[in-house]
């Protein structure tokens, strides 16, 4: 089933390039916190991720938080936020039907409290581990548990593992996802390696483009390209370095099979500016 796609962002944060991607210059680079706006015949609207909002700022005040600000310095302007935005589709929050969160770190979820009539969806090993995290340990996990609804386990709807579906060639060398509507519009696929339980979407336009939203699979779209994961001081911020590894080259794989396909990684500057649409 087809749908209107636009691709978004909430604010960004900067960050050095070399960190980003091995053998990167020495510069600070603007990383977007994408967020898609699917506009869905049935469901009518949905998000994938939400960006930046101003609780970021509320949550970093104080030390150990203050230091995941200074690492990665984030701008926030008024017509960012994502209820502003919305505006600019003739959407409001409660007109938002579901929330696909690809995993939860606080610059993919910062806007949740403010969608509080959507459904929640996402993979239930992505925020089970963090229940009982205690707070001494949310930094290493880049979670900021005031971004987390109070009602949030009443709107969550999570991905069933045990029902995959097996993929066609189209999404080689993927084999299976999940059927996130049941109508085969939005597919699930895990990304493991850059956060537990990271979800990415496959999504179709009403043009008949096929878009892959990957998530923080790789911070650039140069990255899958030619392979390249980050600096190995990133391996600190990733559970799994191995898996991430797997999954980069499972992407360019993809990537470079599949040409006609729109891979978006969350974060990317340059992706995000080719693809973003006019609001309204």
């Amino acid at each position: 089933m087809l749908m209107k796609i636009n691709i978004l962002n909430a604010g960004y944060c900067t960050a050095p390039e070399h960190i980003a991607i091995h053998g990167g210059r020495w510069r600070t680079i603007h990383f977007p916190a994408m967020f898609a706006l699917f506009r869905h015949p049935k469901f009518g609207a949905m998000l994938f991720d939400t960006g930046y909002s101003y609780r970021f700022f509320d949550e970093t005040k104080k030390f150990p938080k203050r230091f995941y600000r200074w690492m990665t310095p984030v701008t926030l302007h008024e017509e960012d936020l994502i209820v502003n935005q919305l505006l600019t589709f003739d959407l409001r929050p409660k007109d938002i039907s579901h929330v696909f969160i690809s995993h939860f770190h606080a610059d993919h979820i910062a806007s949740l409290p403010d969608l509080s009539w959507s459904r929640f969806v996402y993979m239930p090993h992505a925020f089970s581990h963090l229940r009982n995290l205690p707070p001494s340990e949310d930094m290493k996990h880049a979670y900021l548990r005031g971004l987390i609804p109070t009602d949030f386990d009443s709107h969550s709807q999570l991905v069933d593992m045990s029902k995959p579906i097996l993929l066609s060639e189209e999404y080689a060398p993927f084999k299976t996802g999940y059927d996130l509507l049941g109508d085969e519009s939005i597919i699930g696929v895990e990304l493991p390696g850059h956060a537990l339980g990271q979800m990415g979407i496959f999504a179709r336009d009403d043009d008949g483009n096929l878009f892959f939203f990957v998530a923080d699979a790789a911070w650039l779209k140069r990255s899958i390209v030619e392979n390249r994961p980050p600096h190995k001081i990133a391996n600190i911020l990733f559970p799994d370095p191995a898996a991430y590894r797997e999954t980069l080259g499972n992407l360019q794989t993809y990537y470079l099979t599949h040409p006609d396909t729109h891979v978006i990684p969350s974060h990317c500057d340059e992706t995000i500016q080719q693809f973003k649409t006019p609001k309204g």
